[in-house]
């Protein structure tokens, strides 16, 4: 189990710039439809970016500055959560057909929570992150390897 993924940048982001750059270029037929919310009562109040996953997880989003305790460079974190309840129904009713995602999405109504964490919810966060490394990229704010 994966479970959290971080994306190097070369600047910080705040989620209202993060939510910004993706509302310009995420492509939302075939990654989702995305909001801003808060996981669960766990997270205090925090806010963050909210992409559905399966039935009973999602991935969430948020950006780390550098320069803090726990965060030493500038970074993009996408991470699975619980869906909260009441949220599950209208997140996979917000799945098109024609995103990449859509079977696994379904096949998770099927599994125990444990085996669609293990699966579907990580397939979803895999391949949201790699999309979300391939706009950054796009865009110039990947953080490139230094060469020692």
């Amino acid at each position: 189990m994966i479970g959290r993924q971080v994306i190097l940048t070369n600047r910080s982001f705040t989620l209202e710039e993060l939510y910004s750059f993706m509302e310009e270029h995420w492509d939302t037929e075939k990654y989702n439809q995305f909001e801003l919310g808060n996981p669960s009562a766990n997270f205090g109040k925090a806010r963050y970016i909210l992409l559905p996953a399966t039935p009973r997880f999602l991935t969430f989003i948020y950006a780390a500055k550098a320069g803090g305790l726990f965060s030493k460079e500038n970074k993009v974190v996408l991470s699975t959560a619980n869906t909260p309840s009441g949220m599950s129904e209208s997140f996979m009713r917000s799945i098109p057909s024609s995103s990449i995602l859509f079977g696994a999405a379904k096949m998770g109504s099927l599994m125990s929570s444990e085996q669609e964490r293990k699966g579907p919810a990580e397939e979803a966060l895999l391949a949201y992150t790699e999309y979300m490394r391939s706009l950054l990229d796009k865009a110039g704010y990947l953080k490139l390897a230094s060469k020692n």
